[in-house]
C-alpha cells in the first residue's frame, strides 16, 4: 500500500511539472473531495461482513457498451452470479462523454448512480483488498455468455409520459400508431470520426457497410405492410428514395430519446453489428444482423435473432474461406483491418439479395408463416458444429439465415 501511495504522489509531481499550473489547480480542486471520501471508504470496509459495497464507472462513451454491458451485468446480478449481500454503486467518469442522454436518464432510474462515488473508488484503489469493492465486469462484458437475455425481462422501461411523447413523435414521422415499423442501419465511419476526431479509426474499416445495399430489403418490407426507419446518429449518405414509407430518420428528426424509443418499440431491426444494435437487444426485440464480422463474434446467444456473415475472399487462391477455415485458423477473431490485408483477404459485404432474403425470413417467422425443412435444419447443425465454447460464446441460440446457407453450402465443407 505504501509503495502505491508513494508512486501516486510522485506521479502527481511529474504531471504538474509537465503540464504546469492548469493541472495543478485541477488537482487542488479534487484534493478536498478525496479527503472527504476517506472516512466513507473505511465505513465501507467495516460494513463488509454484513454488506459488500462495490463501485464502478459506467462506460458511457459508446452507446453499445453503455446499453449492453450494463444490461448483461444486471441479468448476471439477478441470477446471483455476482454474489449475495452486495450494493453496487456506479458513477460517470466524464459527463461530457455521455453517448445518449435518454439512456443515461433511464439507467438513473434503475441503478444506484452517485457522482461522488468516483472519489470513493479512487481512494479505495489505494488500500489493500480494493478489488472486493470494485464491480468486476468481464473482459467481454457485452457477450451474454450465460444466455440470460433470452430468459429475462428488460431492466429499462418508459414512463407513461415518455410513452406519450414517443408515440406522438411517431405520428410526426408519419407513422400511425397502429402500423408496425422496422429499423435499419448500416455502420459507417462518420460517427467515430466526428465524435473522436483525434483517433484514427481506420482499423475498423472492415466493419463498414453501404446503406444502399439495405434499400431493396426496406422496399420489400414496406410492401409487406411495414414502415422502415433508417437509424444513425451521424451518417455519411442520405437515402435516395421516393417511397414515403421509408423514413431517413438519421437526417431528419433524430434525437437521443427517439434512438432509444424506436429501438425498443420496432417490430424488428435490420442492422449490421454496431453499437446501435444494443438498444433493441436490451429491450429483447428481434434483430436481423447482416454483414457480421468477425465470425466468432456473431451474436450466438439471442433466441430471436437471425444473422448472415460477410464472406472472406482469399485472393491468392481465388476462393472464399470456409467457415471451418475461418474459425480454426483464428481469422474468426481478426479485429483489425490490417490483419485481413496482411493475410491477403478481401472482406466481401452481403449483397442486397442476401439482405432481402434474411429480412423476409424474419418477417415470415414473426408472422408464423415460415416453413423449415429437415435439410435446412441439417445445414444449421453443420454450421454450428464448427463453433467451440469459449470466453466469447457459451450458448448457441441464434440462427444463420436459411437462404444464405442454401446458397453457400460450399462454405460448410
Amino acid at each position: 500500500m505504501i509503495k502505491k501511495i508513494v508512486g501516486f504522489i510522485l506521479n502527481q509531481f511529474r504531471q504538474v511539472h509537465k503540464e504546469g499550473l492548469p493541472i495543478l489547480f485541477n488537482k487542488l480542486r479534487r484534493f478536498p473531495l478525496l479527503i472527504l471520501a476517506i472516512p466513507i471508504v473505511f465505513l465501507v470496509r467495516i460494513l463488509r461482513p454484513i454488506l459488500v459495497v462495490r463501485f464502478r464507472h459506467l462506460y458511457s462513451e459508446r452507446i453499445g457498451h453503455f446499453a449492453l454491458d450494463t444490461e448483461i451485468y444486471l441479468c448476471e446480478r439477478d441470477a446471483g452470479i455476482h454474489g449475495q449481500r452486495i450494493l453496487d454503486i456506479f458513477y460517470f467518469l466524464d459527463y461530457f462523454s455521455i453517448s445518449n442522454a435518454q439512456l443515461k436518464k433511464m439507467w438513473g432510474r434503475t441503478l444506484h448512480i452517485w457522482s461522488f462515488a468516483r472519489w470513493i473508488a479512487q481512494v479505495n484503489s489505494y488500500l489493500p483488498g480494493s478489488k472486493k469493492h470494485i464491480i468486476q465486469f468481464r473482459r467481454h462484458q457485452d457477450r451474454d455468455i450465460h444466455g440470460l437475455l433470452a430468459y429475462t425481462q428488460p431492466h429499462l422501461s418508459f414512463t407513461p409520459e415518455e410513452e406519450r411523447i414517443g408515440f406522438n413523435a411517431l405520428r410526426k414521422l408519419g407513422i400511425p400508431q397502429e402500423y408496425n415499423f422496422i429499423c435499419f442501419y448500416a455502420r459507417d465511419s462518420s460517427y467515430l470520426d466526428i465524435t473522436f476526431p483525434d483517433t484514427n479509426w481506420g482499423y475498423h474499416n472492415y466493419r463498414n457497410d453501404n446503406i444502399h445495399n439495405f434499400i431493396p430489403a426496406a422496399e420489400e418490407l414496406t410492401r409487406r405492410g411495414y414502415f422502415a426507419i433508417r437509424m444513425g446518429t451521424t451518417v455519411k449518405d442520405a437515402l435516395k428514395i421516393t417511397n414515403p414509407r421509408i423514413i431517413d430518420y438519421a437526417l431528419k428528426g433524430r434525437s437521443d430519446f427517439l434512438d432509444i424509443f424506436l429501438g425498443a418499440k420496432c417490430q424488428f431491426c435490420l442492422y449490421n453489428p454496431a453499437g446501435l444494435s444494443a438498444i433493441p437487444m436490451i429491450f429483447r426485440r428481434p434483430i436481423v444482423f447482416v454483414d457480421c464480422i468477425p465470425l466468432e463474434y456473431v451474436v450466438t446467444y439471442s433466441s430471436n435473432s437471425l444473422f448472415i456473415p460477410k464472406k472472406l475472399w482469399l485472393q491468392k487462391d481465388k476462393r472464399f474461406l470456409t467457415f471451418r477455415e475461418i474459425l480454426d485458423s483464428g481469422i474468426g477473431r481478426f479485429l483489425y483491418t490490417e490483419q485481413y490485408e496482411k493475410s491477403g483477404i478481401e472482406v466481401v459485404q452481403n449483397t442486397p439479395e442476401e439482405i432481402t432474403a434474411v429480412a423476409i425470413e424474419m418477417d415470415e417467422r414473426l408472422k408464423g408463416n415460415w416453413q423449415t425443412t429437415r435439410e435446412d435444419e441439417e445445414l444449421q447443425q453443420r454450421f454450428w458444429s464448427f463453433f467451440k465454447p469459449s470466453e466469447l460464446n457459451q450458448v448457441f441460440l441464434s440462427r444463420i439465415g436459411t437462404e444464405f446457407l442454401r446458397q453457400n453450402i460450399n462454405l460448410l465443407e
